[in-house]
C-alpha cells in the first residue's frame, strides 16, 4: 500500500515562502522540506496568482480551506434549521461569530464555527445561489482579503488634555464599572449632524445621541446629558480621542465629577470598545449617511439593539444584563 499523500498545513507554507524568497531552486527547496519537487512545484503553480505574482503562504492556505469545502460541506451547514437561523440573525447584522456562539450555546449538540458560516457565504455565492448573504457582513468585501492603512501625524489642540498614561492603571483591568469611551461618530458632511457615542468598558453598553454640529460645547452637553442619569460610582472615567469637540472635557468633568482622559494620537487601539461599536452602528447607518435626516427616535431604536445584543465578549449575555448588574451593585 502507498505512502498516504498529506497537504502542506501553514507552517510548511510560510517555510516555502522564505525558501522562495531565497532564490533556492524546487529541488532544493523539496529536500530541505521532506517533500517531493512535484509536491513543491504543483504547490507554487496554484497558488501563484497573476495579480500578485508571488507566493503567499496564507492565501494559499485559504484556497485550500476553499477547496476543502467544497469538496465536503460540513454536513450541519446544509440543515435547513441552522440555514434560516443564520439568515435570520444576519440580516439583524449579528457578524458570523456572534450567530456561532449564540447558536452553539442554545444548541451544544449541533455546533457549528464562525469559520464554517464565512465559508457558507461565500461559497454560495460561487456556486451561484441566488441569496447572497454578503451584504449583511460588516466588511461587505466579494471576496474575503486583508486591508492595510498607513499611519499619519497629527498635533492635539486640546487645553488641557490629560493623557491616557495618567489614567489609573485599573481601568484596563475592566473589573470595575463605570469608565467609558467616547467618540463621534460622522455625517457625510463633516460639518453637519453627527452622532455622541459612548461606551461603558466593562459592560460594553453604549449611549448615543445627535448633536446638530461638531462642536466642544455640543459634544460636551451631548455626554453631560448621557451621563448624568447614573450615579457617581457609575461614571469614574471618560477616555476620548484627540479631536476638538472633545475641547470641552474640563465642563464635563466640573458638572459630574468624571475625569476625562485622551488617548495618543491615530491610537484607536487605546479606545478599542468604542471603536468596536461604532462599527457596529455602522452596519445601521453606513458612511455617506445624513444624519440631520435621522431622527433620534431611530437613533434610540438603534441604541436598543446593539445593547440588547448578546457578545461573545460577554459569554455570549447582552452589554443591557452586564450594565444592570452594575447598577444593581450600586443601589
Amino acid at each position: 500500500m502507498g505512502k498516504q499523500y498529506k497537504q502542506l498545513n501553514l507552517e510548511e507554507r510560510e517555510q516555502l515562502h522564505l525558501l522562495i524568497w531565497d532564490k533556492l531552486s524546487i529541488r532544493t527547496i523539496a529536500k530541505i522540506m521532506s517533500r517531493s519537487p512535484s509536491t513543491i512545484s504543483r504547490e507554487i503553480e496554484r497558488n501563484t496568482p497573476p495579480l500578485h505574482r508571488r507566493y503567499t503562504p496564507h492565501l494559499a492556505q485559504e484556497a485550500y480551506h476553499e477547496k476543502k469545502v467544497r469538496v465536503r460541506q460540513r454536513p450541519r451547514l446544509k440543515d435547513p434549521l441552522i440555514v434560516n437561523y443564520l439568515i435570520e440573525k444576519l440580516k439583524i447584522n449579528w457578524s458570523p461569530e456572534l450567530i456561532a456562539g449564540k447558536w452553539s450555546k442554545e444548541h451544544p449538540k449541533l455546533s457549528i464555527s464562525h469559520e464554517a458560516i464565512y465559508q457558507y457565504i461565500y461559497m454560495s455565492v460561487k456556486s451561484g445561489e441566488e441569496n447572497d448573504l454578503r451584504p449583511y457582513l460588516r466588511r461587505k468585501h466579494k471576496r474575503r482579503k486583508r486591508k492595510y492603512i498607513p499611519f499619519k501625524t497629527v498635533k492635539t489642540t486640546i487645553p488641557e488634555r490629560i493623557g491616557i498614561e495618567m489614567r489609573p492603571v485599573g481601568v484596563a483591568t475592566r473589573k470595575q464599572y463605570g469608565h467609558w469611551e467616547g467618540d463621534s461618530v460622522e455625517s457625510k458632511r463633516e460639518s453637519s449632524a453627527c452622532l455622541r457615542t459612548l461606551v461603558e468598558r466593562k459592560s460594553r453598553l453604549l449611549r448615543m445621541t445627535k448633536i446638530e454640529r461638531k462642536t466642544a460645547i455640543l459634544a460636551s452637553q451631548a455626554a453631560i446629558n448621557l451621563l448624568s442619569q447614573y450615579a457617581t460610582g457609575l461614571r469614574r472615567t471618560l477616555t476620548q480621542d484627540n479631536g476638538t469637540e472633545n475641547a470641552g472635557h474640563k465642563i464635563i468633568t466640573q458638572t459630574l465629577g468624571i475625569k476625562c482622559y485622551f488617548a495618543h494620537p491615530y491610537r484607536s487601539s487605546e479606545r478599542g470598545t468604542n471603536e468596536q461599536t461604532n462599527g457596529l452602528i455602522r452596519q445601521y447607518f453606513p458612511k455617506g449617511t445624513d444624519f440631520a435626516t435621522i431622527s433620534e427616535t431611530e437613533i434610540k431604536r438603534v441604541e436598543y439593539l446593539l445593547n440588547n445584543r448578546p457578545r461573545k465578549v460577554l459569554n455570549y449575555c447582552t452589554p443591557q444584563e452586564v450594565f444592570n448588574r452594575g447598577v444593581a451593585l450600586t443601589c
